[in-house]
C-alpha cells in the first residue's frame, strides 16, 4: 500500500491567524491545506462590525473582512478543506491528523483553533450575538458612546473590560451572582471608585431582550427571586473562555488554563507545531495580533522545512 504524501504545512482552523498563515504559506509555494471545522472566518464571522483593523478607517462587517482574506489565499492557491481535527501525532519528522474525513500528513503544523468565550445559554443571547451581545469590550466598545451597557460577571476579565468601557459608555451595570467581585484589589478599587459603574449584586441575567438588537434584560435577585428589566444597548458576557486545545491531548506544552506556550516565533515545544492567535498563551485576542501571529508562524515554518 502507498503511503499517503505529506503536505509542507497543515494549518488547523480558518481564522484570521489561520488565512494569514495561509496566504503566507502558499505565497512561500509551500504546499498548504487548512482545516476548518465550520466555516473560514473565525469569530469575525459573530463580530457585527470591526472598526478596529489597520486599513478600513469606516469599519468593516465581520464576514466581508474574512471573505476578502479567503478570496486573497484564493489567488495563491491556498486549499481548504471542511474537516474538524480529533487528534494530533508525531512520528519521526511527520504529523498524522486525525480527522472524521481521515488522516492528513504534514511536515509542519499551525494551530489556530482559537479559544470560544463560555456563553450564559439565556434566551436572545445567540439570536443577538454581534447585535449587542457581545464577548470583547475593546473589539465592540466604541459602538456604545454615551449609551447604556451591562457587563455580566465579576472576575478580572469582567472588571477590566468594564473599566474600560467607561471610555465609551455613559453608564455600566456590572452584573454579579454574587455579594462580592473576585477580580484582584487594584481592580476592585478602581471600579468602585469610578461613578460610571453601577454594582448589581446578588443578581444574575436571565434573559436578553430586543429582537434586531439588545434593547434591554431580564435580571434576576437569587436571594429574593424577584425579577426586573434593565435597558440597555449591549451586554458584555464574561464568565470563562475555553482554548480550543483539548485534541492535542498532552503532546504540547500548556499553561494552567489549556493554553498552548509559544515562544516568540510561535514555535510550541514540540518541533514543527506553531500555535497562533487566541490558542496560543499571552495571545492579547484581537484580529490585528492573530494575523500577525499567522504571518510570524508561516516564516518560522518555511524555515523550519528548509533547515
Amino acid at each position: 500500500m502507498t503511503e499517503k504524501k505529506a503536505h509542507d504545512l497543515v494549518i488547523i482552523g480558518g481564522g484570521p491567524g489561520g488565512l494569514a498563515a495561509g496566504l503566507y504559506a502558499s505565497r512561500a509555494r509551500m504546499d498548504t491545506l487548512l482545516l476548518e471545522k465550520a466555516a473560514y472566518g473565525g469569530q469575525m464571522l459573530t463580530t457585527f462590525f470591526i472598526e478596529n483593523y489597520p486599513g478600513f478607517p469606516e469599519g468593516i462587517a465581520g464576514f466581508e473582512l474574512a471573505d476578502l482574506m479567503k478570496k486573497q489565499t484564493d489567488l495563491y492557491g491556498l486549499q481548504i478543506q471542511t474537516a474538524e481535527v480529533r487528534g494530533v501525532v508525531k512520528e519521526g519528522n511527520i504529523f498524522d491528523i486525525d480527522t472524521i474525513e481521515g488522516t492528513v500528513r504534514s511536515r509542519a503544523v499551525i494551530v489556530s483553533t482559537g479559544a470560544d468565550p463560555d456563553k450564559l445559554g439565556v434566551p436572545g443571547e445567540e439570536r443577538l450575538a454581534g447585535r449587542g451581545v457581545s464577548y470583547c469590550a475593546t473589539c465592540d466598545g466604541a459602538l456604545y458612546r454615551e449609551r447604556t451597557v451591562a457587563v455580566v460577571g465579576g472576575g478580572d476579565s469582567a472588571i477590566e473590560e468594564a473599566l474600560f468601557l467607561t471610555r465609551f459608555a455613559d453608564r455600566i451595570h456590572v452584573i454579579h451572582r454574587r455579594d462580592e467581585l473576585r477580580a484582584t484589589p487594584i481592580s476592585r478599587e478602581r471600579a468602585f471608585a469610578n461613578e460610571k459603574i453601577v454594582f448589581e449584586w446578588n443578581t444574575v441575567l436571565k434573559e436578553i431582550l430586543g429582537e434586531d438588537e439588545v434593547t434591554g434584560l431580564l435580571l434576576e435577585n437569587v436571594k429574593t427571586g424577584q425579577t426586573r428589566k434593565l435597558a440597555a444597548a449591549g451586554v458584555f458576557i464574561y464568565v470563562g473562555i475555553t482554548p480550543q486545545s483539548s485534541f492535542l491531548e498532552d503532546m504540547v506544552e500548556k499553561n494552567e488554563g489549556g493554553y498552548i506556550k509559544t515562544d516568540l516565533t510561535m514555535s510550541s515545544s514540540v518541533p514543527g507545531l506553531f500555535a497562533i492567535g487566541d490558542v496560543r498563551a499571552e495571545s492579547v485576542r484581537q484580529v490585528a495580533s492573530a494575523v500577525g501571529d499567522g504571518v510570524t508562524a508561516a516564516i518560522y515554518a518555511y524555515k523550519y522545512l528548509v533547515e
